[in-house]
């Protein structure tokens, strides 16, 4: 593989406190895998949840592929997470904690080929939490440029 495929969610960390992360397998068709290894996909919207013990992701967006045919694949469709069954019971546990939430922080593509997406329980940010994101974000840059210049 020439480059490395990785396609962030870069709100979940600013509205969510990520308390665990797991790596999970996502069931995919085709020509699927082929749009995310053209960097065509987004978590933006992205969320999960649980269904018969089984974990769902939804609304993660993989545009068609464009040498696709009709054997394409719809863009939003849900798609199954692939977990052990120790980690799948231990989320959903942990989901029934109030506030607590599962979210997709990256997609990438692993050395063997296969596409991986990181998940992770989180708890959502308060509003002065979010305040001092930002303020950090804020002095890093500041730094970063002082040290720039010298």
């Amino acid at each position: 593989m020439s480059k490395s495929i990785e396609i962030k969610n870069r709100k979940a960390r600013f509205q969510y406190e990520i308390l665990e992360t797991f790596v999970a397998g996502i069931q995919l068709r085709g020509t699927e895998i082929k749009s995310i290894r053209d960097a065509k996909a987004s978590l933006d919207e992205a969320y999960c949840h649980f269904v018969d013990g089984e974990l769902f992701i939804r609304s993660m967006t993989i545009a068609e592929y464009s040498h696709g045919n009709i054997y394409n694949h719809e863009p939003t469709r849900e798609r199954k997470l692939l977990l052990k069954k120790k980690e799948l019971e231990k989320l959903e546990k942990k989901l029934k904690d109030q506030g607590n939430t599962v979210v997709p922080l990256k997609l990438f593509i692993n050395d063997k080929g296969l596409a991986k997406l990181q998940i992770g329980l989180a708890r959502g940010k308060k509003l002065h939490d979010k305040r001092e994101s930002i303020k950090e974000k804020d002095m890093k840059r500041d730094v970063a440029r002082i040290k720039a210049r010298f």
